[in-house]
C-alpha cells in the first residue's frame, strides 16, 4: 500500500521466514508448552512443530486449523507481532500515522472544556520534543514520543489557527445601517439574494463592536451588484446560533472559522454606493474577480440549460449549489447520491483523466513529435493545471482540497519519473488539511471524505495484493458480444463494490452527524453513476468550448443526462424506507474510527486488530439515551415524542429547519401542533392536566401550554412569566419564555429553565427518571461553560443578561392646538 512489498514476493511471509498462517501454529501434542524455566525450550523452529502436528495426507483442514488454535504461544505470538510491525514501520506506515496524530491533537483542543492559554500547548510541544530527541538510542520508545509530540502539534495548529481567525460576533440582535463591499452573492432557490458582505461602515446606531464580515438576505438587489461592489441598506443583525440540540452541529462554530460575525436579511432593498475601487486590496481584487468569473460561467449554465437541471449543472462545474430545488435536494440525501453535487475526487479524477486522454489522444496523431518528446508529461502538466482551474473555481472546499493535493501529487510524481503511492498521497493531503484548518477535523465533510476514500484505498490495494499472489491464466479468447458483456459486468461489480465500501466507511458519521442513512444508496449509485461520468465528460468538454461559444451542443446533453438522474433519484427516493434513524453514542463512532485507520494502513495480519474495535463500536451503538424532551435555545419551542412516530411541539408554526432535525434525532415522523382553548369556553383548563392520559400532545389556555410525556411527566410551557405558578402544582418540566423569569416554584422535585438560561447554554435536552417519580428530571446543555472563543458572544445578548426584550419608545400624542 505505501512501500515495498505490496504485490510483489518479497512479502510479509518472507521477511518472517513463516507463511501468515503458521504464526499461530501449535506444537506437537506430545510436547509441553514452553516454559520460560527450562533453556531454549521455546526455540523449537516453526516449521518442526508443524511438520509433527499436522500429516502431509488424510488430514482435513478443519482438523489441522483446531490442531493450531490449540496450541497458540504467548511467546511466538509476541514474536509475530515484533516482526508484523517491524514490517509495518519498514512499508512507511508511520508516515501515515501522522495525520491521525495530527487530527487527535485537533480534536483533543476542539473538546477542551475551557479555552487554553499558548503557553500551554507551546510547553507541550518543547517537552515532548525534547523527550522524542533524547530517546531517540530506544526506538519504541522514540515513536512514543513522536506519536505524543505529534499530537500536541496538531493541538498547537488548532488553537493557532483559532487566534489566527479571531472573529468579531454579534452578540444580541440589532438593527442597523449596514455600508459594505460585496464579497459573494447567491440566488437562492426561494428567490431571494444570500450576500456575503465586508463591512465597512453601520449607522443608526453605530455598533461599536461591529462584525467584519456579515452574511444577508435580500428579496431584490441593484442589477449592477457584483462581488467587490459597495452597497448599503438597512438591516436585522442576528448573532450566531448554536446547535439545535446538544452534541448537534454548532453553527456558531463554522461561523467563526469562516469569519461570519452575524447574520440576518435587508429590511429594504439595499441600495449600490458608488466608490472607487482603487482602494480595494489586491487581495480583495483577486477573490472578487474570481467570484464574477464564477456567477458569470453559473449565470451561463442557467441560461443555456434552464431549470433544476440548470442549477445542478452550475453546482457540477462552478460548485454553485444555493438555486438547487429543496425536494431535488432532499431526494439525492435519501437515495445516497448527494455526493455528487459537492465536488470532491470523483469530478477532480473525471477532469484529470478527461484532459489527459484527450491530450495523449492528440498527440497520437503526431507520431514523430510523440517520439520524441514526453507527451505524458505534457498530458499530466495540463491536467495539473486543469484540476487547480477547477480547484479556485468551485469554491476551494474541504473534499476538492483532499482530492486536489492527491492527484497533483501522482500528476507531480508524472512529472519526475516517480511512482505515486496512493495511500501516501491520502496522508499527504490530510496533513495539508489539517495544519491550515484544522477545526476542518471534527466536521462531517472532512471526515466521511477522508473515511470513504481510505476505505477504497485499503480496499483495492489489497485486493491488488491479493491477486499479485496468484498465478493467472490467459483469458479465453471471447466475442465481442461475450467481451462487452464481461467488461460490463466488470464495471457493475466494481461500481457496486466501491458503493459498498465508501458506504460502509461513512455510514456511522453520517448517522453521527445527520442522523440518517440512504438504505438503497448502492441501487441509486448502479444506475446513476454512469450518468454522471457521461454529464462530467461533457461538463469537461462545455468549459473547453465555453470561451469560443461553442458549448452549447455540450451543455444541452449535459441537461438531458442531468434529467435522467433527477427522473431516477425521485423514483427511488419515493421507494426508499424512512432514513431517519436517530442518534448513535459517541464511543461508537471512535471506535469505529479507529478500526477504520488500523483496517486501511495496516498491511499484514496486524489488520486484524481493527476487528475487535469495530465489533464493539457496533455494539455500543445503542448505548445512548434519547432525550424525553428537547428546548431550542431561544426557548421558543419545546418538542417531545408522544408514541406512534409523532412530535408534540409547542408552537403553531415552529421553525422547519430545527423539527426536521429534532424528527430524525427522536425517529419520528410527523409531528403535532398545540390545541388552543379559549379561556371563556371552559373546554380545558391548566389544571386538567393532571387527568391528561400518557403521550398527550400540547393544549393551551391562560397563557400556559401542558403535554404528557409516554412516561408520565407533565411539560409545562409559559410565555410570561407571571403564569409559571399554575403549572407549579402538577408539572415535572416547566419552561418559561422570559429572560426575567426565575423559578418560582421552589421545589426540586420541578425543574424550571427560563429563557435567560437557554440563551447563555444554548438549547437543552431533558430526561425523566422513568423508575422513580420522585428523582427530579435531569438536563443537558448544548454551550458549556467557560466559553470557547466561538461563543462568547452568548453572554452580551439581551437574553443572557436577564433583560425584557427592547420596546422602541412610543412617540408622544401631541394634541394640535385649536386655531384662533
Amino acid at each position: 500500500m505505501a512501500g515495498r512489498g505490496w504485490g510483489s514476493d518479497q512479502g510479509e511471509d518472507a521477511a518472517i521466514g513463516v507463511s501468515e498462517r503458521s504464526l499461530f501454529a501449535p506444537l506437537p501434542a506430545s510436547l509441553p508448552p514452553p516454559s520460560p524455566l527450562v533453556p531454549d525450550s521455546g526455540k523449537l523452529p516453526l516449521q518442526t512443530g508443524i511438520a509433527a502436528s499436522v500429516p502431509v495426507a488424510g488430514t482435513g483442514r478443519i482438523v489441522r486449523v483446531r490442531r493450531q488454535i490449540g496450541l497458540i504461544s504467548l511467546p511466538r505470538l509476541r514474536h509475530s507481532v515484533n516482526m508484523a510491525a517491524s514490517l509495518e514501520l519498514d512499508r512507511g506506515v508511520a508516515f501515515l500515522l501522522v495525520p491521525v496524530c495530527l487530527a487527535i491533537g485537533a480534536i483533543g483542543y476542539f473538546s477542551l472544556t475551557a479555552e487554553p492559554d499558548f503557553a500551554r500547548p507551546v510547553a507541550v510541544v518543547i517537552l515532548t520534543g525534547i523527550c522524542a530527541l533524547v530517546s531517540r538510542s530506544w526506538p519504541k520508545t522514540h515513536l512514543c514520543f513522536m506519536a505524543a509530540l505529534l499530537c500536541a502539534l496538531g493541538l498547537l495548529a488548532a488553537k493557532v489557527e483559532t487566534w489566527r481567525a479571531g472573529t468579531q460576533m454579534l452578540g444580541s440582535e440589532i438593527s442597523t445601517q449596514v455600508t459594505g463591499r460585496v464579497v459573494s452573492l447567491d440566488r437562492m432557490e426561494t428567490g431571494r439574494i444570500r450576500l456575503t458582505i465586508d463591512v465597512t461602515s453601520t449607522a443608526r446606531p453605530k455598533l461599536r463592536y461591529a462584525p467584519e464580515r456579515v452574511r444577508l438576505s435580500a428579496r431584490k438587489i441593484p442589477a449592477d451588484v457584483t462581488a467587490g461592489s459597495l452597497i448599503t441598506g438597512y438591516a436585522k443583525l442576528l448573532p450566531p446560533t448554536g446547535p439545535v440540540r446538544p452534541d448537534s452541529y454548532d453553527f456558531s462554530f463554522d461561523s467563526y472559522f469562516a469569519g461570519i460575525g452575524g447574520s440576518g436579511f435587508f429590511l429594504g432593498n439595499p441600495k449600490l454606493v458608488v466608490s472607487d475601487d482603487g482602494d480595494m486590496p489586491l487581495s480583495a481584487r483577486i477573490s472578487s474577480s474570481v467570484e464574477n468569473a464564477r456567477e458569470g460561467i453559473a449565470d451561463h449554465i442557467r441560461a443555456s440549460v434552464g431549470g433544476a437541471e440548470g442549477e445542478i449543472a452550475a453546482a457540477l462545474i462552478v460548485g454553485v449549489r444555493a438555486g438547487i430545488p429543496d425536494d431535488i435536494n432532499e431526494a439525492m440525501r435519501r437515495t445516497g447520491i448527494y455526493h455528487i453535487i459537492s465536488i470532491s475526487g470523483l469530478h477532480m479524477a473525471l477532469v484529470a483523466g478527461t484532459i489527459m486522454g484527450l491530450l495523449r489522444g492528440a498527440f497520437a496523431l503526431f507520431p514523430d513529435f510523440s517520439a520524441r518528446r514526453p507527451v505524458k508529461k505534457y498530458a499530466a502538466a495540463a491536467a495539473l493545471f486543469s484540476i487547480a482551474a477547477y480547484l479556485v473555481i468551485s469554491g476551494i472546499v474541504v473534499a476538492a482540497e483532499r482530492s486536489f493535493i492527491m492527484l497533483a501529487v501522482m500528476l507531480i510524481a508524472v512529472l519526475f519519473d516517480r511512482a505515486a503511492l496512493t495511500m501516501r498521497n491520502l496522508a499527504i493531503s490530510a496533513i495539508a488539511v489539517i495544519v491550515v484548518s484544522p477545526h476542518e477535523v471534527v466536521g462531517p465533510s472532512f471526515q466521511m471524505s477522508f473515511a470513504a476514500t481510505a476505505a477504497l484505498v485499503g480496499a483495492y490495494a489489497g485486493w491488488a495484493d491479493h491477486r499479485a499472489g496468484k498465478a493467472r491464466t490467459p483469458p479465453p479468447k471471447r466475442s465481442l458480444p461475450g467481451f462487452l458483456t464481461r467488461k460490463f459486468l466488470l464495471a457493475a461489480i466494481g461500481l457496486a463494490m466501491t458503493s459498498i465500501i465508501a458506504g460502509s466507511a461513512t455510514t456511522l458519521f453520517a448517522i453521527w452527524h445527520f442522523q440518517r442513512v440512504s438504505p438503497l444508496s448502492l441501487f441509486a449509485n448502479l444506475a446513476v453513476m454512469p450518468i454522471v461520468t457521461v454529464v462530467m465528460f461533457l461538463a469537461v468538454a462545455s468549459a473547453l468550448l465555453m470561451p469560443f461559444g461553442l458549448d452549447w451542443p455540450a451543455l444541452y446533453l449535459m441537461g438531458k443526462g442531468l434529467t435522467m438522474m433527477i427522473a431516477i433519484s425521485g423514483w427511488i427516493s419515493e421507494r426508499s424506507p424512512v432514513d431517519g434513524v436517530g442518534l448513535i453514542s459517541q464511543q461508537s463512532v471512535l471506535l469505529v474510527a479507529i478500526a477504520l485507520v488500523i483496517a486501511t494502513m495496516a498491511t499484514t495480519w496486524l489488520r486484524l486488530a481493527a476487528l475487535p474495535f469495530a465489533l464493539a463500536g457496533l455494539l455500543t451503538v445503542s448505548d445512548t439515551r434519547t432525550p424525553d424532551v428537547l428546548i431550542s435555545e431561544d426557548a421558543r419551542l419545546v418538542a417531545l415524542p408522544i408514541g406512534g412516530g409523532e412530535l408534540a411541539v409547542s408552537r403553531q408554526r415552529p421553525n422547519g429547519f430545527t423539527v426536521d432535525n429534532w424528527k430524525r434525532a427522536l425517529t419520528s415522523e410527523t409531528i403535532v401542533v398545540p390545541e388552543v382553548f379559549d379561556n371563556s369556553d371552559g373546554q380545558f383548563d391548566v389544571a386538567d392536566a393532571v387527568e391528561l392520559p400518557p403521550g398527550s400532545p400540547f393544549y393551551c389556555s391562560s397563557g400556559v401550554c401542558v403535554a404528557r410525556h409516554m412516561s408520565g411527566a407533565i411539560i409545562a410551557y409559559v410565555e410570561d412569566r407571571k403564569d409559571t405558578w399554575k403549572a407549579c402544582g402538577f408539572a415535572e418540566l416547566i419552561v418559561v419564555n422570559d429572560a426575567t423569569a426565575y423559578d418560582a416554584c421552589h421545589n426540586p422535585l420541578v425543574l424550571v429553565i427560563t429563557k435567560r438560561q437557554l440563551a447563555r447554554k444554548g438549547s437543552a435536552a431533558v430526561f425523566f427518571d422513568r423508575q422513580s417519580a420522585t428523582t427530579p428530571a435531569t438536563i443537558s446543555f448544548a454551550v458549556d461553560s467557560p466559553y470557547r472563543p466561538w461563543h462568547t458572544q452568548r453572554k452580551y445578548s439581551r437574553e443572557a443578561r436577564g433583560l425584557a426584550p427592547f420596546k422602541k419608545p412610543e412617540k408622544p400624542v401631541v394634541n394640535p392646538q385649536p386655531s384662533q
